[in-house]
């Protein structure tokens, strides 16, 4: 027997039905937000942004921290307006997408000229890059600084370890060895930018407000690709990687953005300067100019900034894999722990 449509004094249609199918609907509903991805709300589309890249709502915040190094002394009431970012750092797979377009030649591939250095030899104006390796004491157990940094011939962003090493299995790694010339130039072709150094600390606290680290207060092994052990001699590989990390391997921050902390040091349009004065209740400040730019650790060199920390960052060495945290780095020198991601700027 068809059962009979009831309507109510308001007019809505009721059916003795619905009470009986109401606990099955509710059934099917939970069953569904069991085996469907979850989407979070931060991670839906918008036209505003390019594919691949999220929405960072504007507001304001605090850059910087007055709890660590002199260089990231802290400026209040910043504010920056929205703009888009790249959910995952510039991958292998995608700068060969791009070199492979444009013939562009990295600077790490480059042989530098006699005439420009010519205190140096054949073997060291050779193309190459810096690549770290375990430090090895010596016998009274010291280790000269930075020992583990070597510049080795032959290394670039196809060859991360020099001859007879290759990208393969390493497409969805980030891009490595590239210098701030590089990057830039990926992202003119890209038709984007690198980020300024207060949008990406801004993006990379991911809503939370004077948190240490992207997720809250206390380090966590599993929440980013760092170092464990005792740096720089062992690394006990407890997030399951001694280099670098397919990117979106850990958990994405409150904006949907992966890698923010470890992983590899990004590129900021940024020149570095010791702390944030100038940025006090500023608007989308940024150090444009490379004249500002001092290194007290080696003075007349004009570097930008690089943020987020890597792989080799250690409690008991750096401590860097903070939203606050920031380093200094020469834009002709690329490593094996520096990539970068885009940013796209929309109109204020």
């Amino acid at each position: 027997m068809k059962s009979t449509p009831l309507v109510s004094r308001r007019g809505v249609v009721r059916s003795p039905l619905i009470p009986k199918l109401l606990p099955k609907l509710l059934g099917l509903l939970v069953l569904l937000s069991v085996l469907l991805p979850c989407v979070p709300v931060w991670a839906s589309p918008s036209q505003a942004c390019p594919a691949g890249m999220v929405l960072i709502h504007g507001g304001n915040f605090r850059i910087g921290s007055n709890g660590f190094y002199p260089e990231e002394h802290s400026a209040e009431d910043v504010t920056i307006s929205e703009f888009c970012m790249g959910q995952y750092e510039v991958t292998n797979a995608e700068f060969t997408a791009f070199v492979n377009a444009t013939g562009y030649v990295t600077v790490a591939e480059r042989s530098l000229s006699q005439e420009q250095f010519p205190d140096l030899t054949e073997n060291e104006r050779s193309p190459g890059s810096v690549v770290f390796q375990i430090a090895q004491p010596s016998p009274q157990g010291e280790v000269p600084l930075l020992s583990w940094w070597q510049w080795v011939p032959g290394v670039n962003w196809q060859h991360p370890e020099g001859a007879g090493s290759t990208l393969e299995g390493r497409e969805n790694h980030p891009v490595v060895h590239v210098a701030y010339e590089d990057a830039e130039a990926y992202a003119h072709w890209a038709g984007l930018s690198l980020p300024t150094e207060a949008q990406w600390e801004y993006a990379a606290r991911g809503g939370l407000k004077d948190k240490i680290f992207a997720w809250g207060n206390r380090y966590s092994a599993q929440k980013a690709n760092t170092w464990q052990g005792n740096f720089p001699f062992h690394n006990t590989q407890d997030d399951g990687y001694a280099g670098t990390a397919p990117v979106g391997s850990f958990p994405a921050n409150g904006y949907g953005l992966f890698d923010m902390t470890g992983n590899v040091w990004e590129w900021t349009q940024d020149w570095y300067h010791v702390g944030h004065d100038f940025m006090n209740h500023a608007t989308n400040p940024s150090m444009a100019d490379s004249a500002q730019s001092s290194d007290p650790r080696d003075p007349g060199v004009a570097k930008h900034v690089i943020k987020g920390g890597s792989y080799l960052c250690a409690k008991n060495y750096c401590s860097r894999y903070r939203p606050a945290a920031r380093e200094a780095q020469s834009p002709d020198t690329g490593t094996s722990h520096i990539g970068f991601r885009l940013v796209k700027n929309l109109p204020v």
